[in-house]
């Protein structure tokens, strides 16, 4: 038979077996890996997304566990960096180096690069690729669960059952969450959830009738199993417009993402086709826009203890579990070294401080609220007992003499309380406001600039970067996320660990 011919055969064997996947079921686009050839597949995928997390960020937590003695400097481990697969991808989309999370939530999702704040679409903002949750559910009858420390109805959930031209689509999304029928929903609120103009039906009552569980009881929440088949499971003490509170806040009794993921698992544990679990950190980018280094440090490590809890899941199912970690951007230019502290860090600094921004302003406010004529000597001890920063005068009482103000840094923050005090509008008609504030509450974001400055942690921005992000990968079907690639990549990667392939 000659060469020729071999290939006329090949090809139309080819032809057939993609038209017979698509007549049982395996959907237009993909198409189903011969069983016997192919590795390992995984039956449950856990796809952590650490908002605004790159390499610094996963770093930072690690020098932060670590040891910072002379002579015995060593980092700590986290159990997604010590993972045995890893890979680096580009984070741009189709209008920007630094994009947004919408636009790389959908190139995890969807494959597809886009504009930034189009969620699910093509760069038309018309075209609706078939995400990976409707591929893997349509396809392959997987259960989906989506879990966030931020409204569920955000950008990077959103990405993975939604598709709008515009992230700000807030109703929109949670009504196509509520039409998704996927198994599990966890973590923050839904924001706006009778519309932009509060006249809609609220959103929780239509998932109850789409046949949603709806709760925000932790008791109810934890009790949750397989007999609930949808379930949405959010948050009782929403902080930050409707988020979970950040680590750094957390009190006794709260649910962490860790809760939600367990959670999930009991919800999704044991389908008879698996599951596709996304799971987002996004307070590690609220707090990096923020520029508190802490309480983007305590939020990385919330994430990797929900790491556990997937691993923990995986030692149970050793060869039919795949977990993969990432960042979708990188955040507020964050960096390991600082320009008056040369090489030295100090992160044992960081121990001092004992609540995120957000709680500091809301500490403050209350202040002010009873006391409009609240001066800055009267904040101060209240600065000293969170932040562990001393004035010059009461340097005798520092806890650690590296933790005394300079003159300089003194008066940083007595002119950004004055500041703080201005109107709103007083306050961002101002270009050198923004440049020193970002347009957070000038006290709280210069004490965390301070503390960071001082530990060996500066900053370059209040927004997204244009930095490459991590890819850790463990489990079945890790070895096709190793290497240096694009974003949209680790959707194709994804589609190859399940035995399909994207049909060019």
């Amino acid at each position: 038979m000659s060469k020729q011919m071999r290939n006329k055969i090949l090809s139309a064997i080819l032809v057939f077996a993609m038209i017979a996947s698509v007549r049982l079921g395996l959907g237009m686009g993909v198409v189903r890996a011969e069983e016997e050839s192919a590795p390992a597949m995984p039956k449950y995928i856990f796809f952590f997304i650490g908002d605004g997390m790159s390499h610094v960020q996963a770093s930072a937590a690690r020098v932060y566990k670590g040891n910072n003695t002379e002579g015995e400097v060593l980092a700590g481990e986290l159990n997604f960096t010590s993972f045995p697969v890893n890979g680096i991808a580009s984070t741009f989309d189709s209008t920007s180096f630094c994009p947004d999370s919408a636009s790389t939530a959908t190139a995890f999702s969807c494959g597809v690069k886009t504009h930034s704040g189009v969620i699910g679409l093509e760069v038309d903002k018309v075209t609706a690729p078939r995400n990976l949750s409707e591929i893997l559910s349509q396809d392959l009858g997987y259960e989906i669960g989506i879990a966030s420390t931020v409204t569920i109805n955000h950008a990077t959930p959103a990405a993975f059952y939604a598709h709008v031209a515009s992230r700000n689509e807030y109703y929109d999304i949670a009504m196509q969450m509520a039409d998704s029928g996927y198994n599990y929903f966890g973590g923050g609120t839904i924001n706006k959830p009778t519309g932009a103009d509060k006249d809609q039906q609220d959103a929780y009552e239509i998932l109850v009738e789409k046949g949603y569980t709806v709760t925000n009881d932790p008791a109810e929440i934890m009790a949750l199993d397989a007999d609930a088949d949808m379930v949405y499971a959010y948050t009782d003490c929403p902080q930050d417009g409707g988020a979970l509170p950040y680590s750094l806040d957390a009190q006794e009794g709260q649910l962490t993402l860790s809760d939600y993921v367990t959670a999930g698992i009991n919800v999704m544990g044991n389908p008879e086709n698996g599951f596709f679990f996304m799971v987002e950190s996004g307070k590690i980018d609220w707090a990096c826009h923020a520029n508190d280094a802490k309480a983007t440090i305590y939020d990385t490590l919330e994430l990797d203890n929900a790491i556990q809890v997937a691993l923990d899941f995986a030692a149970e199912h050793p060869d039919e579990t795949l977990i993969v970690v990432t960042g979708d951007h990188e955040t507020g230019g964050m960096t390991i070294g600082q320009s008056y502290t040369g090489y030295d860090t100090a992160f044992d600094l960081l121990a001092y401080q004992k609540m995120s921004f957000v709680a500091f302003d809301a500490l403050v406010a209350g202040m002010l609220e009873e006391d409009p004529e609240l001066t800055f000597e009267e904040v101060m001890p209240v600065i000293t007992e969170n932040f562990g920063l001393v004035t010059p005068v009461d340097a005798s009482t520092a806890p650690d003499e590296r933790l005394v103000l300079s003159k300089y840094e003194y008066k940083k923050l007595l002119d950004a309380f004055e500041t703080s005090l201005m109107t709103p509008e007083e306050q961002t008609n101002n270009e050198e406001n923004y440049i020193l504030y970002g347009g957070y509450n000038p006290l709280s974001v210069t004490l965390t600039h301070i503390l960071n400055n001082k530990s060996g942690i500066g900053w370059t921005s209040y927004s997204h970067t244009g930095t490459p992000v991590a890819v850790h990968a463990y489990g079945a079907g890790s070895e096709y996320f190793g290497g240096s690639y694009d974003n949209t990549d680790i959707y194709t990667a994804f589609l190859e660990a399940v035995g399909l392939a994207v049909n060019e």
